[in-house]
C-alpha cells in the first residue's frame, strides 16, 4: 500500500508568510502549495521577492510541492502572448522554490462548447512545452466555470496535450453537478496529486468526509497504486484572495460562523483529513 504526504494552501490559515509557515508546522506539515504571501498572488511577486521566500521556506524546513498559479483563470478571448509570458514568469518562479509542479486551468468564456477545444488545448501545450527542459509538471485542475470544469472534457484535454497530468477536485466537480465517483474513475490514471476540498450537494464547502466528495471511497483506491500528495485547500473560512480566485456572481458558499479564525478552520480541516485517513488504513508519510 502506497504512503500520501500532506501539503496545503497555507495562505488559508494566514495571509502572511510568517503565519502561514506556523500553521504549517503546528499542524505538523512540511509541504506548501503556494498561491499568496502577504495578500499578493504568486503570479505578481517580482524574482527577488521569490528568492526571498525560498530563503525563508528552507530555514523553516518548509518545501514548496505545487504552484497554486491563477494561470488559465482568464476568458479564452483574451491575449493569448500575455497569459504565456504571465506563465513563464510564474515558471521562473517554480523553478526557483523547487516545486515540482505548478497548477492551472483551461480558460473561462468557453461554455462548454467543443469547438473551442482545439484552441484550449493549442494554449495548454505551450504551457507544457514551456516548462519541459526544467522537469516542472503541468497539472490541470477542474474548476467550475472553465472548458474542463466537466470530467469528460478534462479528459479530452488530457488525451489533447501530451505531458499534461491532472489535479482532482471533488468539491468542484459537485459545484459542477458531477458524480465525484464517476470522474475519479474516468481520471484516475491522469491524476498527479489531489486537491482535498469537500463539499454539500448545495455547494457549501465542508471539511474532508463530512460532505458528497466520497473521500472514504476515492481516496484510499487512489493511493493503492503509487504515493500522492494531498493538498488541503479547505474554504472553510474567508481568506485573502479569496474573491479574485472566482468570478463574480459564483462565490464559494462558506459557513462563516463556524470557525473563528482561518487558523481554527486550517486546524479543524487537516485534523478531518488525517482522522479520514487513519480509518481507512492510510499511512501518512512525514516529509
Amino acid at each position: 500500500m502506497a504512503s500520501y504526504r500532506i501539503c496545503a494552501f497555507a495562505d488559508e490559515a494566514d495571509p502572511s508568510l510568517e503565519g502561514q509557515i506556523r500553521a504549517l508546522h503546528e499542524n505538523r506539515i512540511g509541504l506548501l502549495e503556494i498561491r499568496g504571501v502577504n495578500g499578493i498572488n504568486i503570479a505578481d511577486l517580482a524574482p527577488e521577492r521569490v528568492r526571498e521566500v525560498r530563503k525563508t521556506l528552507d530555514d523553516a524546513g518548509i518545501s514548496v510541492w505545487s504552484i497554486g498559479s491563477p494561470i488559465g483563470k482568464v476568458d479564452i478571448k483574451g491575449n493569448r502572448a500575455h497569459e504565456l509570458d504571465r506563465f513563464k514568469k510564474v515558471l521562473d518562479s517554480a523553478v526557483t522554490l523547487g516545486a515540482s509542479c505548478i497548477r492551472l486551468f483551461s480558460f473561462f468564456g468557453t461554455n462548454g462548447d467543443p469547438a473551442y477545444l482545439d484552441e484550449v488545448a493549442d494554449r495548454l501545450s505551450d504551457f507544457v512545452r514551456e516548462a519541459g527542459p526544467t522537469g516542472v509538471i503541468v497539472c490541470h485542475e477542474n474548476e467550475k466555470g472553465i472548458y474542463g470544469d466537466t470530467a469528460d472534457r478534462c479528459l479530452e484535454i488530457l488525451d489533447r496535450v501530451p505531458g499534461l497530468t491532472a489535479v482532482f477536485d471533488p468539491a468542484n466537480f459537485i459545484q459542477c453537478g458531477e458524480d465525484v465517483l464517476r470522474a475519479f474513475r474516468l481520471l484516475k490514471d491522469r491524476i498527479y496529486y489531489g486537491h482535498i476540498k469537500d463539499c454539500l450537494k448545495n455547494g457549501t464547502v465542508v471539511a474532508a468526509g463530512e460532505g458528497d466528495g466520497h473521500m472514504d471511497v476515492y481516496l484510499p483506491e487512489l493511493l493503492q497504486e503509487k504515493e500522492t500528495v494531498l493538498t488541503l485547500e479547505p474554504h472553510l473560512q474567508e481568506f485573502v484572495g479569496l474573491s479574485g480566485l472566482e468570478t463574480p456572481g459564483d462565490r464559494t458558499v462558506i459557513d462563516q460562523k463556524r470557525f473563528a479564525s482561518g487558523a481554527e478552520a486550517f486546524r479543524y480541516a487537516t485534523e478531518s483529513l488525517r482522522a479520514l485517513l487513519n480509518r481507512a488504513g492510510q499511512t501518512e508519510k512525514t516529509c
